[in-house]
């Protein structure tokens, strides 16, 4: 079994910064991919940035150059630094890891809970 747990979300103003954080455990050889969603009310879930295992970043065009996504793999554990946020980057933002639990590779996405980020404006 592998638990992914993010935490990090709250109530900012606008333009504000908010950093959230997200930490896989449990049995599992490695970590792939880690990468942070977002589903705003009425609307289906999006991508919002991706890490690879190397280091390779990718992001939706909307949070260039305002999020950062870094991941630390001693500690299991990737980040996402939002700054300059915009009413529309409210979401639930949840966590994915794609991890490798045997030797045969086989790779399974894991989903955390959630974590409620509101900007106010």
């Amino acid at each position: 079994q592998v638990q992914v747990v993010e935490s990090g979300g709250g109530l900012v103003p606008a333009g504000g910064s908010l950093r959230l954080s997200c930490a896989a455990s449990g049995i599992f050889f490695s970590i792939n991919s880690m990468g942070w969603y977002r589903q705003a009310p009425g609307k289906q879930r999006e991508l919002v940035a991706v890490i690879t295992s190397g280091g390779i970043t990718n992001y939706k065009d909307s949070v260039k150059g305002r999020f950062t996504i870094s991941r630390d793999n001693a500690k299991n554990t990737v980040y996402l630094q939002m700054n300059s946020l915009k009413s529309e980057d409210t979401a639930v933002y949840y966590c994915s890891a794609d991890v490798t639990r045997g030797t045969n590779g086989n790779v399974f996405r894991y989903w955390g809970q959630g974590t409620q980020v509101t900007v106010s404006s």
